[in-house]
């Protein structure tokens, strides 16, 4: 598979499974600055986070899950909300940690996915402190990180300064909607890194929910594959300004 960069010029053409491509992928996907938080999203050109099957599994390929793994390699965690996990399953990262969040404590049917090798998943899980009994019922060996709620919402600055806290200095959010747009309205996302998958249709699930003020970004990368999936990042806010 061959993987073009377009942006910013010059043109640079590679092979996915040369040896050379994992490091070279690792430089173009280093984070700007640290600490950093992104968000690594798919969404088909219609603008859906979901396939045909409700999950992001039908819109991505095997160079988007190859890029997917150099992220998260050079994130010190991935984090996700309850829900995401509780539909499409995780596989614990390996060369970073994995970080749920949850207001309820209702990690039912989680799915996740130990590495091979380990008999369990090693999961951080961030909640409130009423909800950490409940976590333990289905997770009992997640390592839990309380965070404050306000009113009955989880407050993502205290999310984000939690995760630094314990050393965690640069963080991918992978979803879903509804967490990365929460981390969207606070203002705290310095990156968006965006596949977009060559389908139009599909279950109709927003790639951001809820209102948001508008918030300017700008393109710093392009590459595409000769599927015609494309994959973008974007500075956001005070990032895109001194791009």
């Amino acid at each position: 598979m061959i993987l073009s960069r377009v942006h910013p010029s010059p043109l640079e053409t590679f092979e996915l499974d040369a040896p050379t491509t994992r490091d070279r992928l690792l430089e173009l996907y280093r984070p700007a600055t640290s600490p950093s938080l992104r968000l690594n999203l798919v969404a088909s050109i219609s603008g859906s986070a979901a396939g045909s099957d409700g999950t992001s599994e039908t819109l991505t390929s095997r160079v988007d899950r190859h890029i997917l793994g150099v992220i998260r390699e050079l994130s010190d965690v991935v984090l996700v909300g309850a829900s995401s996990v509780r539909a499409e399953g995780y596989q614990v990262p390996r060369r970073s940690r994995l970080a749920v969040l949850t207001g309820t404590g209702d990690l039912s049917g989680h799915r996740l996915e130990p590495l091979d090798g380990h008999e369990s998943p090693r999961v951080m899980v961030l909640a409130p402190p009423h909800a950490h009994a409940r976590v333990l019922d289905t997770l009992p060996d997640a390592e839990l990180l309380e965070v404050p709620v306000e009113g009955e919402a989880v407050r993502m600055d205290a999310v984000v300064a939690t995760l630094r806290a314990a050393g965690l200095a640069s963080i991918v959010c992978e979803g879903g909607p509804g967490l990365a747009s929460q981390l969207v309205r606070a203002g705290l996302v310095d990156e968006l890194c965006l596949t977009t998958s060559p389908q139009i249709g599909g279950t109709s699930l927003p790639l951001l929910t809820g209102e948001a003020s508008p918030l300017d970004a700008t393109l710093t990368q392009l590459l595409l594959d000769e599927s015609g999936f494309l994959y973008a990042r974007w500075a956001t806010g005070a990032r895109s300004a001194s791009a």
